[in-house]
């Protein structure tokens, strides 16, 4: 009897391994349906704008450091304000009303979503039409800063869509409908790539020209969203008509909003003003986040990186080779954001299915959706890496003919390599923050690894020691490394039972 047992013991072991496997296999196959889709929506989406900075970069070395600039702020004060801010709380509260089956509320969450995202646009454009004068007061170049805030002032028609087409892509993607955007998006970019060569090329509109077309293309992928919503049956249960608690539901988004528009712009002027005083700007700002955590709890920590990263861009315009330090980081800046779109898209996947699932009430699929979707970037980080590697000395001239910059880029690639691997990882976590429910921990963890320790490493390399855009790149690229260790670190000791529990009481109020 004893040696039946010890032979029927392997064969049990043996097919609850089996069984493990193909749960696995079986989550990494619906983390990838989420994913792969999404990954063309968000690089699409994206490439309107590195399609126009690339072809007014072909005008000349001015036009590029000037669109750069222009994007750099633009992307700061508003467009990563609507993407990374507000509309990702759209992915925790859209997500586990859905998997808690409160399908009406997604229609409620996404009109709160919206009406308060257009309210920040109208301060956001005015700044955005005095950007010239602010530039000038920074120390920019005055013809840098002429022609980037008349880049500026043609981004505003882009503004207000951006923050339609924000929530209506967190409403569908919670619902796992990605088709329909990855459609959409695709067409936006077929009409832009032609519309902007014309603008800027034929009809000799220049960087403005450029600007516009991203507007128009914007506009295009709101419409072609928004008769998918209104008449696919795919989404009849969560349409709802406007009503009352849309403005119950923004008040709630509004009183997160304006305090970190605030806050961003207020970091914008203060550092780049006097960057000698960079550290004790971060260090009092450190200090006013960890008093006032609601100023963090509705920003994706994705925000706070990218707003590190633009700030550099035009701390660049103050090096001793502002034209040249602008351009290579804005290119180093735009092929790290469009890499980032991928492991993006794999965080927004784990993020649909956590919050799913934990709405659900279902802990384990959302521990074994962590670790599926996490396996998955780990395969794409090592081909993208390779790749970018390999193509080094080709990566320059996509965006310019000048042969410096080329070279410079080259130099850089190595570097850049390195940065997107880990910042991938943190991206993936980063999804699993969002549809956890606890984005102020990672809010607080990017804080920490970028404005206390990246930031004050970058500024030390860059500028007492003469690194200049290199020395940039080496102390940013600390900040993804440490939040990568701190956000594996929270989301190891995470008790997925009781963030389940959290979830179905949110969705249930």
């Amino acid at each position: 009897m004893e040696e039946e047992a010890l032979l029927v013991l392997p064969e049990e072991n043996d097919r609850k391994v089996v069984g493990k496997w193909k749960e696995f296999v079986g989550e990494m196959k619906k983390v990838g349906s989420i994913a792969t889709p999404m990954v063309v929506v968000t690089v699409s989406q994206y490439l309107l704008q590195v399609v126009s900075m690339s072809m007014a970069g072909h005008l000349g070395e001015i036009s590029l450091s000037s669109a750069a600039i222009a994007t750099s702020f633009t992307n700061v004060t508003g467009f990563s304000l609507l993407q990374f801010g507000m509309a990702g709380a759209l992915e925790t509260l859209c997500g586990q009303a859905y998997g808690a089956e409160q399908y009406k509320k997604l229609g409620v969450y996404t009109y709160s979503a919206i009406v308060s995202l257009l309210l920040v646009c109208l301060p956001v454009s005015v700044l955005w039409i005095f950007l010239d004068k602010l530039l000038l007061v920074l120390g920019q170049d005055p013809l840098i800063s002429q022609r980037a805030g008349k880049y500026a002032i043609w981004l505003i028609p882009a503004l207000f869509p951006y923050a339609i087409l924000q929530s209506l892509v967190r409403y569908l993607q919670t619902q796992s409908l990605i088709l329909p955007m990855l459609l959409c998006s695709v067409a936006t970019l077929f009409f832009h790539i032609p519309l902007c060569w014309v603008l800027v090329f034929k009809l000799k509109m220049g960087n403005s020209g450029a600007a516009l077309t991203i507007g128009l293309s914007y506009w295009l992928n709101v419409i072609l969203l928004g008769f998918y919503v209104k008449y696919s049956s795919s989404v009849e249960r969560t349409r709802t008509s406007f009503s009352r608690d849309v403005f119950l539901s923004t008040e709630e988004f509004v009183r997160f909003a304006v305090p970190s528009a605030i806050m961003v712009w207020y970091g914008i002027f203060t550092s780049a003003k006097k960057y000698k005083s960079y550290l004790v700007f971060y260090f009092l700002f450190a200090v006013l986040l960890s008093v006032v955590p609601n100023l963090v709890i509705f920003i994706d920590n994705c925000s706070l990186e990218w707003w590190s990263f633009e700030l550099f861009i035009l701390l660049s315009g103050l090096s001793p080779n502002p034209e040249l330090e602008t351009s290579v980081l804005s290119i180093w800046l735009t092929t790290a954001t469009l890499h980032f779109y991928i492991p993006y898209s794999f965080g927004v996947a784990a993020s649909t299915r956590v919050s799913n699932e934990l709405g659900a009430g279902n802990p384990d699929a959302a521990r074994l959706a962590v670790w599926a979707v996490i396996a998955l970037d780990a395969i794409e980080d090592t081909i993208a890496s390779a790749t970018l590697f390999c193509c080094r000395h080709i990566l320059g001239r996509a965006f310019s003919n000048d042969k410096e910059v080329v070279d410079y880029v080259t130099d850089m690639a190595p570097l850049l390599c390195i940065s997107i691997i880990m910042d991938s990882f943190q991206a993936v976590l980063s999804g699993v923050a969002r549809g956890s429910g606890w984005q102020h921990i990672g809010a607080f963890v990017n804080l920490g690894a970028f404005y206390l320790v990246a930031i004050p490493v970058a500024l030390l390399l860059g500028f007492v020691l003469h690194m200049g855009g290199r020395g940039f790149v080496i102390g940013l690229t600390t900040g993804p490394t440490i939040q990568f260790v701190l956000l594996s670190l929270v989301t190891s000791l995470t008790d997925w039972q009781k963030q389940a529990t959290i979830a179905r009481e949110r969705a249930m109020k």
